[in-house]
């Protein structure tokens, strides 16, 4: 990983002034990093679980502002699962879920589009706007960047698998997410995409962040949740695996090591890796400021993978 060394001890008896130089120094010994990162893209998926503490929500979009003001190119990929459960519930649509899959009818994919793309994009639009940072968010009731495709699923016997309106981010439309990062807007994309023929998917947004760092061949791809990583012992915080390599990744899966809502996850993150994306980061977004001090720490607080 990237990162700050260790900053030396300094007093000069005055502390006001010994927090103002610890600042200081800090952001010097940063200057390789933002240089190293500068003009690069990263991808950050911010998990339903994450927005759904404010407080969380807040500190992470003011870590991806802090980004893109020292060079880096952020783009946010946003999903709403437990937003869009509530609605479905008030609704009075009792959820289905297939293969681990949201089974998306017309009903729930109605819900589904109006959760991600008028409310929780709005609301993560507003705040980095809030904060100082400009940001626009892309989609089909504005402009859309996720082109998809159904997606086909087998089952035990090799049938296909009817998940509904859910689908997989194929294509991107790049020239236009490309030339808003380059006006240092920060782009928020929610997990619906539109096929060719204009319909709207449902997509699991942890593969649709990581179709765009791997259209993007990105720099890295960084998921934000409620977990701080991998553990060898998930009831065991001292496990935790700072660096993996996607081989040994496969072997934990194997292992059962990995397993439930974690393995898609991994699963497109090493797809990603396999495309060229650098390196992928799982962390806490409950951490204050868990995107930087992974990015920009040697020691790091969550689990990176590299191909």
């Amino acid at each position: 990983m990237a990162g700050f060394p260790a900053p030396q001890p300094f007093s000069s008896g005055q502390p006001p002034l010994d927090d103002a130089i610890q600042k200081a120094r800090v952001l010097t010994e940063a200057l390789g990093w933002i240089r190293q990162f500068r003009d690069r893209y990263v991808i950050v998926k911010l998990g339903g679980s994450a927005l759904e503490d404010p407080d969380s929500a807040r500190n992470c979009l003011r870590d991806v502002i802090f980004m893109e003001a020292v060079g880096m190119r952020p783009i946010l990929v946003h999903g709403g699962g437990k937003a869009i459960s509530r609605a479905m519930a008030s609704a009075g649509i009792e959820p289905r879920f297939v293969q681990g899959r949201r089974y998306t009818d017309e009903a729930t994919l109605d819900i589904a589009a109006r959760v991600l793309c008028e409310e929780v994009c709005e609301s993560v639009v507003d705040e980095i706007r809030s904060q100082g940072g400009r940001a626009v968010g892309l989609n089909y009731t504005s402009e859309n960047v996720l082109v998809g495709e159904k997606l086909q699923l087998a089952g035990e016997n090799g049938e296909p698998v009817d998940l509904g309106s859910v689908g997989q981010v194929c294509d991107l439309h790049r020239d236009m997410l490309l030339a808003i990062c380059r006006s240092g807007t920060i782009p928020v994309l929610p997990s619906i995409a539109l096929d060719q023929a204009g319909n709207r998917l449902n997509v699991n947004a942890d593969t649709a962040a990581a179709a765009v760092a791997r259209l993007l061949k990105a720099e890295k791809l960084v998921f934000l949740s409620d977990v701080p990583g991998i553990f060898m012992d998930r009831h065991d915080p001292s496990t935790l695996l700072s660096h993996l390599r996607s081989q040994q990744v496969r072997e934990l899966i194997d292992k059962g090591v990995i397993d439930s809502g974690m393995v898609p996850k991994v699963d497109a993150a090493i797809e990603a890796l396999q495309a060229g994306v650098k390196k992928v980061h799982i962390i806490d977004a409950r951490i204050p400021h868990s995107i930087l001090l992974e990015v920009y720490s040697d020691v790091g607080i969550g689990t990176e993978i590299v191909n």
